[in-house]
């Protein structure tokens, strides 16, 4: 992890410091939650955060999934050697606040990205200085975003250090706000909006716009799509679109058979 704005206070971090990740496809409620923390300032008070890593398992064995943090703190890195090692997922420092942006935030990412490391961003939090919401926001509109495409993890919290004069009751609503607020700019526009109502399948083909190498999950009711927007640029002008069968098949449809 780095620490706030770069200053070194590792120590204090290994001991009071624990990261909550906020999956976008499933609720965590607030009891799971304050069990996520629990466990992992257990964890570092019991000494886990110093112990040896485990080997990274063999190409095609199965065995735990290796991976590191990172921030500006640990300098240029290079990830190419990082994956050598074994690494296969990491997490990378995006904001902290709200108007601190790491330097190393964007080469780290697309250091991870072109080394075939899944890597997703974290956010250091300050609950004392805004709003939870504030703060999410800031986050996602600095790369703290998340998508289905399988090269990326969920968001990242980073809360660690003193209870930033908070009562418990304000921290817990202040970490709602955030991943409340996280959770609704991350979920698909039809699950957001819709509360991913199924009842339009039978009825109505699917034309789904998803901007990734596969064409991630559907909406409910939907077992496929009749066209796929893949890409927002390309050969042709405007978005990339594919149908799901062939000539013939499209001409039925324009047809209405």
């Amino acid at each position: 992890m780095g620490a706030p704005g770069g200053q070194t206070r590792i120590l204090h971090k290994l001991r009071c410091g624990c990261r909550v990740n906020f999956p976008s496809a499933s609720f965590l409620n607030m009891r799971s939650l304050l069990q996520l923390i629990a466990l992992a300032t257990l964890s570092r008070s019991l000494g886990v955060a110093g112990a040896p890593a485990p080997e990274p398992a063999a190409e095609g064995e199965s065995g735990p999934a290796l991976g590191c943090d990172v921030s500006n703190w640990q300098g240029n890195l290079n990830w190419a050697t990082i994956k050598s090692q074994g690494v296969q997922f990491a997490y990378i420092k995006a904001t902290e606040g709200t108007t601190f942006i790491d330097s190393y935030f964007s080469q780290n990412y697309v250091g991870a990205t072109n080394n075939g490391i899944i890597r997703g961003a974290y956010h250091f939090a300050h609950p004392d200085t805004s709003s939870g919401a504030a703060q999410a926001n800031f986050f996602l509109a600095h790369g703290g975003g998340w998508s289905a495409d399988g090269i990326t993890l969920p968001g990242a919290i980073d809360l660690e250090g003193s209870c930033a004069g908070l009562t418990a009751a304000q921290m817990v609503s202040w970490i709602h706000d955030f991943a409340n607020t996280y959770h609704a700019a991350t979920s698909s526009w039809w699950t957001s909006c819709t509360g991913n109502n199924a009842g339009f399948g039978s009825t109505s083909p699917l034309w789904i716009a998803h901007w990734a190498a596969s064409i991630g999950t559907l909406p409910a009711g939907w077992s496929y799509t009749t066209f796929w927007q893949y890409a927002d640029s390309g050969t042709y002008p405007g978005d990339q679109d594919l149908f799901n069968g062939d000539a013939a098949g499209l001409k039925r449809m324009a047809l209405g058979s």
